[in-house]
C-alpha cells in the first residue's frame, strides 16, 4: 500500500490529456461564471473549471483540490473552504479569472482514508504523520492536469493564488508562466492552527501569519 514520498512525479504525466464534456452559465454571489466540465484521460476523472471574463493577459487563477469537509460543510480542521471562497471573491472583484477544481480529495488519498487520517489526528498525529501511518505519502496530488486544462482554455500566463510552492513549480515546468504568486491569507482558527503550522514546516507552504506560538 505504501506510495512514493515524492508527490511531484506521476507515471501518468506524460500521457495526460483533457476533454471538454459540457459547459453552462453559473451565477454565484461573486458574479457569473461559466462552469466547464473536463474529463481527464486516461484516468476518466472529471474536473471543473470556473471561468469569468475574457482570459487575456495574466489570468487570476486558483488551482483548488476538492475538500468535501471544508468546501461543503465548513470544517474548521483545514483552511480549504476559506481559500476557495477567497479565490472566488478575488476573481469576482477583478471580473476575470479561473478556478480549477480538481477532484483529488484528501491530498489524493480519497474521502474514506481522509476520515481515517482525521481519526489518527484526534489521537495526536499531525496531518503528515497520519497519512504516513496509513501508508501514503504526505501529498499525492497531481497538478499537471491543471496545466492541460489551462491549455484547453487558452491560458498561458497566470497570477496564481496559492501558498503552495509546488503548484507554482509544477505549472511552470508544464509551460505555464506564473508571473506572480498571490498569497492566500486566511485567519487561523484554534481548530486548524496546528494543521497550518504542519503545512508550513513539513510541506513547505508559505504561511507566515500564524500566531507566534503556532509558527513553525
Amino acid at each position: 500500500m505504501n506510495q512514493s514520498t515524492d508527490p511531484a512525479v506521476s507515471p501518468q504525466e506524460s500521457t495526460t490529456s483533457v476533454e471538454l464534456l459540457a459547459e453552462a452559465r453559473l451565477p454565484t454571489p461573486e458574479g457569473t461564471f461559466t462552469m466547464k466540465l473536463f474529463k481527464e484521460h486516461p484516468s476518466g476523472v472529471e474536473h471543473v473549471a470556473l471561468v469569468m471574463g475574457e482570459l487575456t493577459g495574466p489570468v487570476l487563477l486558483r488551482v483548488h483540490s476538492e475538500c468535501m469537509t471544508g468546501d461543503l460543510f465548513g470544517s474548521l480542521r483545514c483552511d480549504c473552504g476559506p481559500q476557495l471562497h477567497f479565490a472566488l471573491k478575488q476573481i469576482g472583484l477583478a471580473a476575470q479569472g479561473v478556478v480549477l477544481y480538481l477532484r483529488q480529495e484528501g491530498r489524493g488519498i480519497g474521502l474514506a482514508n481522509k476520515l481515517r487520517a482525521y481519526a489518527l489526528q484526534d489521537e495526536g498525529l499531525d496531518t503528515v504523520e497520519a497519512n504516513l501511518r496509513l501508508g501514503f505519502a504526505a501529498d499525492l496530488r497531481r497538478f499537471d492536469v491543471a496545466a492541460h486544462m489551462l491549455n484547453a482554455l487558452g491560458v498561458s500566463q497566470v497570477r496564481l493564488m496559492t501558498n503552495n510552492p509546488r503548484k507554482v513549480s509544477t505549472l511552470q515546468d508544464a509551460g505555464v508562466n506564473v508571473v506572480e504568486r498571490v498569497p492566500v491569507r486566511i485567519e487561523p482558527q484554534s481548530e486548524n492552527e496546528h494543521y497550518l503550522a504542519t503545512k508550513a514546516l513539513k510541506l513547505g507552504h508559505h504561511i507566515d501569519w500564524l500566531p507566534a506560538s503556532e509558527s513553525p
